[in-house]
């Protein structure tokens, strides 16, 4: 936990309810998500149990297995959620606009879809649901003697890409409410609390004349607030076990189906809660304004929902069950950059966020004291000057950035600026002097356009976060050279990838 999380948690142990840790919301929500609130059998990987679903919080989609250890009604289970999910990501799949890539003569313009297909769980363990179900489906085969539906492996495309992209931190895909609302609220628990929704939710948002600890302790009674899954509560898992027992020794279809009803409603019992949390969440969330990076961050997730429809029209084979070398490589790369990227937009967006690099030293706040409009400075050839202003600001903490650190403002992300100076005053302040560079409405020399350079009195905030940071270059996978393997060969499915035993 970093020192502002810290204050801010014991501030919420103190009066009894979550603090803010941010103060605009750093993920996009789509108008009509689609939520998924998975159960699965007790003692078994993957085995699904039941699922509430759909994108109306009013009335879900109840999927349920009744017998979860036979294989066939696994299959159907994910037939009627592939039907459910594979309909919504259709539905995403209609209006598009035009975007260009590239730069320069290799500029493109391609088009991609207007919305994005988002898909919330309840927690962490949710994604991992999610990444597990689309590797147990995307490579059943179709045909011979293991056959499944189409829908079946067409699901596990979609949900396998999900899974993926979840790992990325600027993308909004696939999110999971505990997480999404820890990133925005401290509460007076611990982060492994944290991960239980219902009391997470508690410190956020109380009952009337209740306080979040009280409210926390009450949520944690799995007869009230059975867990957010996938596991379920043991004391639930017999019942079901004697449901089960029930139905399998059933005399004949109307008393196996009695049965089977009596089990929909306990499994429904188990997770309406949750649902109802989920959906709360989303509400608590809406109610933040919109960070200012978000909007990029979901046109770049429209951009990859486009790509890989488009893929999936035109190839269709699923992920490979590994990653090659070189495939891993560029993913990690890409990760490295989002992580960077992200944390940067995430401060630029919100000063409670930058607050915490002040800390750090890897930013610091001031007001502009003076400014040199008119500076010029040696230029690259010899004998050659550029216009370079200065501004003098003066701030009451302590510097940690040395002489010559690029460093930008949140308030003019298009100006780059260089500390030239940075003087300790006998009050123990402290002076710096930046060098500025671009953002004049491409001017080249006095007087700067007026709004470009900043005024006497303005307070800034600069740091050495930048978010338009150029990515890590890597060689295109064809050209990859003969020492590291040569190009990858496409993935093809085996046999023996469509028998790998679900479990």
């Amino acid at each position: 936990m970093s020192v502002l999380s810290t204050v801010a948690a014991l501030t919420a142990s103190r009066t009894g309810r979550a603090e803010p840790l941010t103060t605009v919301r750093h993920q996009h929500l789509d108008d009509k998500p689609f939520v998924l609130v998975p159960l699965t059998l007790a003692g078994e990987a993957c085995a699904p149990l039941a699922a509430l679903a759909g994108t109306d919080p009013e009335h879900p989609t109840l999927l349920t297995v009744r017998q979860p250890r036979n294989r066939a009604e696994r299959f159907r289970f994910a037939e009627r959620l592939a039907a459910l999910l594979l309909a919504y990501i259709d539905g995403c799949r209609t209006d598009t606009e035009p975007y260009t890539v590239g730069r320069g003569k290799e500029k493109e313009e391609r088009l991609r879809f207007q919305r994005a297909p988002q898909l919330l769980v309840p927690n962490g363990e949710g994604i991992a649901y999610v990444r597990l179900l689309g590797r147990l489906t995307r490579l059943r085969a179709t045909e011979g003697p293991y056959a499944v539906d189409p829908s079946v492996p067409a699901l596990g495309k979609w949900l396998t890409w999900y899974a993926e992209l979840a790992e990325f931190p600027d993308s909004g895909v696939l999110l999971a409410m505990t997480r999404l609302l820890a990133a925005h609220w401290a509460t007076g628990q611990s982060p492994s609390e944290d991960s239980h929704l219902a009391s997470l939710l508690a410190w956020i948002d109380p009952p009337e004349g209740s306080d979040g600890a009280r409210a926390a302790r009450e949520a944690e009674d799995p007869a009230v607030w059975p867990p957010a899954g996938p596991s379920t509560d043991p004391v639930f898992d017999r019942t079901l076990h004697e449901l089960m027992t029930r139905y399998d020794e059933a005399s004949d279809d109307c008393g196996r189906e009695a049965v089977g009803r009596q089990i929909d409603r306990e499994l429904s019992g188990q997770m309406l809660p949750t649902w109802r949390l989920t959906w709360r969440g989303v509400e608590l969330l809406r109610d933040l304004p919109e960070g200012a990076h978000v909007p990029d961050r979901w046109s770049r997730d429209r951009r990859w929902f486009s790509e890989y429809a488009e893929y999936l029209d035109a190839d269709g084979r699923p992920q490979a069950r590994r990653d090659q070398a070189v495939r891993a490589a560029r993913r990690l790369a890409r990760l490295e950059d989002a992580v960077a990227r992200y944390e940067a937009e995430r401060a630029y967006d919100d000063p409670l966020v930058m607050a915490e690099y002040e800390l750090t030293g890897e930013a610091f706040t001031g007001t502009v004291t003076a400014r040199d409009e008119d500076r010029f400075a040696p230029g690259d050839r010899p004998g050659s000057q550029v216009w370079r202003p200065t501004i003098t600001l003066r701030t009451g903490a302590r510097i940690g950035l040395a002489v010559g650190t690029e460093v930008k403002s949140p308030a003019r992300p298009g100006q780059g600026a260089r500390i030239l100076e940075v003087r300790q005053e006998n009050d123990g302040g402290h002076t710096v002097v930046l060098q500025l560079k671009g953002g004049f409405a491409n001017k080249r020399k006095p007087p700067a356009p007026p709004g470009t350079l900043a005024e006497t009195g303005d307070e800034l905030t600069y740091t050495t976060l930048n978010p338009t940071a150029m990515p890590s270059a890597l060689p295109d996978e064809e050209n990859t050279p003969w020492t590291h393997g040569g190009p990858p060969q496409p993935y093809e499915p085996t046999d023996e990838d469509a028998e790998e035993t679900w479990e």
